[in-house]
């Protein structure tokens, strides 16, 4: 752990934008690359070491794996803030898996996510609320998540760490859905295809993954240790209204922290009206725990990142 006269140091990621929720349900969420822009800089402004990005189609804000789209914002991002950029490979799981990297590919980013795991993948529940849709694809994309799998093999893995690892020189944000994920970023660990140190993301909350309850927080630790001992360190995304309550436990335990509109759009019982807003309330949690917000050049250290004069962008 990285410490200060202060106290430890957190890395807080901002997931400013992503395939989870739809337009219709905030009107806060940024579409268009200029949104994406002024959001994920005002998130680095408030603390935000990390960015995690997607990129949507700017007509009718439908996930996009253009890597033209992700052109409009990236350069715009680089030379305002010192943040990493973390491309996400995830995408929609409509999404083939050469589209998901195609981005990534072009720019050759610090970090990458990359989803440990094939999985039920189910936001589907989210039609049960009534709502009026603004485009056709909002709900459609929804309800294909009752039929569609994530899929993540092995083989899908394996490429992706020797095309953006070996390839350029990316590490990335383990994203790990359950108990068993862990398990297979051992495997690929033992095989010797990555290396510490390991960024692990324990996703909690999403339907056809581990539950958002402070008890499977707790085992994910626990096993992470028991497999990674202290070459690793690890974040919490919790979804939804677990977002806060979770991820200050994370911070209590040890860990760092990612919020962001991707996994929640609110901020307390309202909506946030940006990205900043949720690293501002996480800023102020950690700081009243005597716990210090991790700048990007000490989060560059702590993960053993390439720096952002090796990217493509």
């Amino acid at each position: 752990m990285t410490q200060s006269k202060g106290g430890r140091k957190v890395i807080i990621t901002c997931a400013v934008t992503g395939s989870v929720h739809t337009p219709s349900m905030s009107p806060y969420l940024p579409v268009t690359p200029d949104q994406i822009a002024e959001e994920a800089i005002a998130a680095a402004e408030a603390g935000a070491a990390i960015l995690h990005l997607h990129a949507r189609n700017p007509e009718d804000g439908r996930p996009s794996a253009d890597p033209a789209v992700f052109r409009r914002f990236l350069p715009r991002i680089k030379q305002a803030t010192d943040a990493v950029v973390n491309i996400s490979t995830g995408g929609s799981s409509l999404m083939t898996l050469d589209d998901r990297l195609a981005a990534a590919t072009q720019a050759q980013p610090e970090m990458c996510s990359l989803n440990m795991g094939s999985m039920n993948f189910g936001l589907f529940p989210m039609l049960d609320r009534p709502r009026e849709w603004k485009h056709a694809w909002e709900a459609q994309l929804l309800e294909a998540t009752r039929s569609t799998l994530f899929k993540n093999t092995f083989a899908d893995i394996e490429g992706i760490l020797e095309r953006l690892g070996k390839g350029f020189g990316t590490r990335f944000e383990f994203e790990c859905y359950d108990v068993g994920h862990l398990y297979s970023l051992a495997h690929f660990r033992d095989r010797g295809l990555v290396e510490g140190p390991f960024f692990i993301q324990f996703v909690l909350g999403i339907l056809g993954g581990i539950g958002a309850d402070p008890e499977n927080l707790d085992h994910m630790k626990r096993i992470a240790d028991k497999l990674f001992g202290d070459d690793y360190r690890f974040s919490v995304l919790a979804a939804g209204r677990a977002q806060m309550p979770l991820i200050t436990m994370a911070a209590a335990m040890g860990g760092n922290v990612r919020v962001g509109l991707e996994d929640s759009l609110y901020d307390g019982r309202e909506l946030a009206r940006s990205n900043a807003d949720q690293v501002r309330r996480i800023r102020s949690i950690l700081e009243s725990l005597s716990l210090e917000v991790a700048t990007p050049a000490e989060a560059r250290e702590m993960l053993a990142l390439k720096g952002a004069d090796r990217v493509a962008f």
